[in-house]
């Protein structure tokens, strides 16, 4: 049975009927995802199949449902990777922005601040996965890599700078991983491939980068990314250090 919310976010009060997040309440998430997107795709599947047996001639409609189903599936993965996206809003004066990403430095690292400026995520292994932090989300990429929670937090100062806002989300992070995870409203669980294809050019080497993190839990974080011949490739992907509801 699952603990209640209960942690050092003070905003785990606003929540209680929420379990506190765990391996095992990660789990039923991801079955829970899967089994919602089989009950809206087979159907489809099985009246292009049925069509088609009794009547050839309607292989046209039978494609137009095989296709409904492929949309189902990208419109959840691409909603998973909007938790990620840069927000839109006013700009604010360079001199800000610029100050906020020297106390991001501050916070995760030079070569982290560095890759943040490249990709908008900050990358932070932790006990549930290794985590990519957004502005407005985070995505954690569980171990073994193959699957990814998309996780919709909102920071309440809308007007921040944007290392301010990923900030505020790592600091809350870190002072409590499954009270974070609790607190986050889950907008997609599923294979990682699936959200890589939704998300921009430009985060797409840090997921890669948090995949083959995930993929070695055991190891040392800051040598998970090293692989044989891969090593200037995997650096560029994690030393870029790509890292309640929205």
């Amino acid at each position: 049975m699952a603990e209640p919310a209960s942690g050092t976010l003070p905003e785990l009060a606003a929540v209680p009927w929420r379990p506190l997040a765990d391996d095992a309440t990660l789990r039923r998430t991801e079955r829970l995802w899967t089994l919602t997107t089989l009950s809206h795709v087979v159907p489809f599947c099985a009246v292009a199949v049925g069509l088609f047996l009794l009547a050839p001639i309607t292989l046209p409609i039978g494609v137009l449902a095989l296709g409904h189903a492929w949309v189902i599936c990208e419109v959840y993965a691409a909603r998973g990777a909007n938790v990620v996206r840069p927000a839109l809003r006013s700009p604010l004066s360079e001199a800000s922005e610029r100050t906020a990403l020297g106390l991001l430095g501050d916070l995760v690292g030079h070569d982290a601040r560095h890759g943040f400026e490249r990709t908008g995520l900050v990358c932070e292994p932790g006990r549930l996965g290794v985590w990519l932090v957004g502005e407005k989300g985070a995505l954690l990429v569980r171990p073994g890599g193959r699957r990814v929670h998309c996780l919709c937090v909102r920071v309440p100062e809308p007007n921040l700078p944007r290392a301010d806002r990923v900030a505020h989300l790592l600091l809350a992070l870190r002072a409590d991983e499954r009270g974070f995870a609790t607190l986050a409203n889950c907008s997609f669980a599923g294979a990682r491939w699936r959200v890589r294809r939704r998300l921009p050019a430009t985060m797409r080497p840090g997921l890669d980068a948090a995949g083959r993190l995930a993929r070695r839990p055991n190891a040392p974080w800051w040598t998970r990314h090293r692989r044989p011949g891969g090593g200037a490739r995997d650096r560029a992907g994690m030393r870029q250090r790509p890292g309640t509801s929205g």
